[in-house]
């Protein structure tokens, strides 16, 4: 994950935003609920049938492996019987907690873990009920919608003893193996790198021949640029001006038009070269979308958001004559079929009008 969000900032040479840790993303550490619901389906020993149940979990992120969890949990199925009372019909509440161990192999969109708990339940039956002690062990997986939001799932085996308790003859220990479906609520901002707009100024030209220097790396040479200073990754035409460039890493916030701290640092840069080499040339901000959602809110949304760049570079001190233009899903550059292609479909662009 760091990586991907290292590539997706390092866009401009010669301007870049760069994350202050390049080798490590800050560590998240929040707490979060995790409400949940349950399918049981009950061991042999108890001779009962499956059932439902649900409950909530309280837990902390330790580090990107390990989250410790506090959780507490109904669930309930008919078939009791028990032939000493002659008690056929009834059935079986489970009511406890436990506290949980997960290990988590990676952390990313979809993070697989193993987990183990350890707790106490009570076990109510027509005309009985008694305390037990409940171990649980399983495997499941996370899969991250929004910084704030996760789905959960995870299967696990229990072992619950009843010391004693004869709630049912001929056994006091029942083995049951529990589904869990719900989702994780962390609390508060997920932490990301800081980033700090890093400066490289030109060098200063050397003494030589200008046909064998390309001051700003667009590919023409010193001689021919007619557009000296061109931002780093714009495609230029024969005379080294300015046609088009993709503002890789320049995102908003979950569907809206808020641009993110790391797309002002990156659009600072963008600014400043923009001040510094004004253009006659008209500029296109375009913005693009993926595929998903309606395609009339992807329009208005592509809409929003390429204003909302333009709003940003005027702010900052940019005359070049600027407007907006939202295309949505209509220019995809990759195959909307996939999320590497979709992540490239969400762009923004500026593009370089003819007088």
């Amino acid at each position: 994950m760091c990586l991907k969000k290292i590539m997706a900032s390092a866009l401009l040479a010669g301007f870049v935003a760069i994350p202050s840790a390049w080798a490590e993303e800050p560590q998240d550490d929040r707490w979060y609920v995790a409400p949940f619901g349950t399918f049981i389906k009950s061991g042999g020993d108890r001779g009962a049938k499956d059932g439902w149940g649900g409950g909530m979990g309280f837990g902390k992120m330790l580090n990107d492996h390990f989250n410790v969890e506090l959780r507490g949990f109904y669930q309930g199925f008919s078939g009791y019987n028990n032939a000493e009372t002659g008690q056929t019909k009834g059935r079986w509440d489970l009511t406890g907690g436990s506290a949980d161990l997960q290990y988590y192999f990676f952390r990313d969109t979809f993070s697989p873990y193993i987990v183990a708990g350890i707790g106490g339940m009570n076990t109510s039956v027509p005309g009985n009920s008694a305390a037990s002690i409940t171990g649980e062990g399983g495997v499941g997986f996370t899969y991250e919608l929004h910084d704030n939001f996760l789905l959960r799932s995870d299967v696990r085996y229990r072992y619950n003893n009843n010391f004693n308790a004869n709630l049912r003859p001929g056994t006091e220990e029942y083995h049951d193996m529990t589904v869990n479906v719900g989702f994780v609520i962390p609390f508060g901002e997920k932490p990301r790198a800081a980033v700090t707009p890093v400066k490289f100024e030109p060098a200063p030209a050397a003494a030589q021949d200008c046909s064998t220097l390309d001051s700003d790396g667009d590919g023409v040479n010193d001689c021919l640029d007619k557009c000296p200073g061109t931002i780093s990754g714009s495609k230029v035409d024969a005379q080294g001006c300015p046609i088009s460039i993709e503002l890789r890493g320049v995102n908003f916030k979950f569907d809206s038009a808020e641009l993110t701290e790391e797309a002002k640092a990156i659009l600072d840069g963008v600014a400043e070269k923009l001040i510094a080499y004004p253009q006659e040339k008209e500029i296109e901000v375009q913005g693009h979308t993926s595929s998903e959602g309606g395609y009339n809110y992807n329009m208005r949304l592509s809409e929003r958001r390429s204003q909302s760049v333009v709003d940003y570079l005027r702010a900052k001190g940019v005359t070049d004559s600027m407007h907006a233009k939202g295309y949505g899903p209509n220019r995809p550059v990759a195959d909307n079929r996939t999320e590497a292609g979709r992540v490239q479909n969400r762009r923004v662009e500026l593009i370089w009008m003819e007088n």
